[in-house]
């Protein structure tokens, strides 16, 4: 049973006891993402029960004096606009009521739960009303920073880059992580320079981001999701759209300035040159036009920063990514070329929930601060193996929303 099969277990059945420890949320523009910490079972051990995951402990704690919660660290994601699908996945989850103190004497005192983003602000009443949630509203930048720089330091396989087909993780020194650029684009995009735990700033950003994408896809096409969108574009051919050297010098490259004949001179360039209406192109054309004209903006952009703050290390980050492989390709040849070859971009399993993972991080519920630096559960088809310092996902790498991790926390 791999990682994505268990969690539709846990999802499926409302009934099935689940012991929630902790839960945080970032509410944006377009999606609501939330992280939260369930085990079941008998998972609860003090550290002398057990077999690896006491020599796990006593390897890495040397004590077997801290109790350790094993479970699993779950991802789930709702589009904004369908808030309350979130707040009903909540209720019926019973995710709210994390910890025993609100199960054993439910109502006693107000339910705290750690939350981002913009809709932390303009949800908060909503949330209060429907489940009696108060959010504890954190930073949406720390919130960002302190998650991408979690997943980077702590997760195995947690970067990987993306070119031509070919994705390569890449192992994180952690003593050689910082500084970089943290590009995350959201509806809008920010880009951070990141130089260490708490030391961060804004340097730049961008309003054509996912927002841009999706609203204007809308526009073109009668997709009804962002999903749905980027499913479109997966099929399309943006040459039927978009003006391209070969067509401005007959088919030729500009070889003096190192342009090929198949570089975008304009995108939707041939739109202006075309006797046609909108009505004579393709939906799955225009969508794949738009995708690369914003993924092409957006690397060359952040390829800038990089060289303004003299960074060769970008890690891109949002839920506009969605591992999309056109997406991904077309922001390292942005990149790549801009930069000669001595950039890289870089990409995160994780990549849509650095918020909700840096507010989960805030909280010292249940020690959950210790949450998973020294022992870890890796799931394998055949068995479970356990690592010190690392968080080891699914075998594939592949983790994205809607998925868990095996994991263990200390339980302080």
């Amino acid at each position: 049973m791999d990682s994505r099969e268990v969690q539709t277990e846990v999802n499926s059945d409302p009934n099935r006891e689940i012991h929630v420890y902790h839960l945080a949320l970032d509410i944006g523009g377009s999606l609501a993402k939330l992280v939260y910490f369930t085990k079941d079972g008998d998972h609860f051990v003090d550290g002398e029960e057990g077999i690896s995951p006491r020599k796990a402990l006593e390897t890495s704690n040397g004590s077997r004096n801290h109790p350790v919660l094993n479970g699993r660290l779950n991802f789930k994601k709702f589009e904004t606009s369908k808030i309350n699908d979130c707040l009903d996945f909540i209720k019926t989850m019973k995710l709210h009521l994390g910890g025993s103190q609100q199960h054993e004497n439910p109502g006693s005192q107000p339910i705290t739960i750690k939350a981002t983003g913009g809709g932390a602000y303009k949800f908060a009443d909503l949330f209060k009303e429907r489940l009696g949630i108060v959010l504890d509203k954190e930073d949406e930048m720390d919130c960002l920073v302190a998650g991408a720089n979690f997943l980077l330091e702590v997760v195995h396989r947690e970067a990987f880059t993306y070119m031509g087909d070919q994705k390569q993780f890449v192992e994180i020194d952690q003593n050689d992580l910082y500084p970089y650029l943290l590009v995350n684009i959201g509806s809008g995009v920010g880009m951070i320079k990141v130089e260490g735990d708490g030391k961060f700033e804004r340097v730049s950003g961008t309003s054509i981001g996912g927002g841009t994408f999706w609203g204007l896809g809308r526009l073109l096409t009668q997709c009804k999701s962002f999903d749905e969108l980027l499913e479109l574009s997966y099929r399309g051919n943006n040459r039927a759209v978009d003006m391209l050297v070969g067509d401005i010098y007959g088919g030729m490259d500009y070889a003096k300035i190192g342009l090929s004949s198949t570089a975008i001179a304009s995108s939707f360039g041939k739109a202006i040159s075309d006797n046609k209406e909108r009505e004579d192109y393709k939906p799955e054309d225009m969508a794949r036009s738009l995708l690369r004209m914003i993924s092409n903006n957006i690397g060359q952009i952040s390829y800038l920063n990089a060289v303004r703050f003299g960074l060769k290390r970008i890690f891109f980050g949002g839920f506009f990514i969605r591992r999309h492989p056109f997406t991904m390709d077309t922001l390292s040849v942005a990149v790549n070329f801009w930069s000669k070859g001595e950039a890289q971009a870089m990409f995160l399993r994780h990549e849509g929930f650095l918020g909700a993972m840096g507010a989960f991080m805030r909280s010292d519920k249940h020690g959950l601060k210790e949450l998973l630096v020294n022992q870890v559960a890796q799931q394998t088809p055949t068995k479970f193996s356990f690592a010190v310092d690392k968080i080891h996902g699914p075998v594939d790498g592949e983790l994205n929303g809607d998925e868990s991790i095996e994991c263990s926390v200390y339980a302080a």
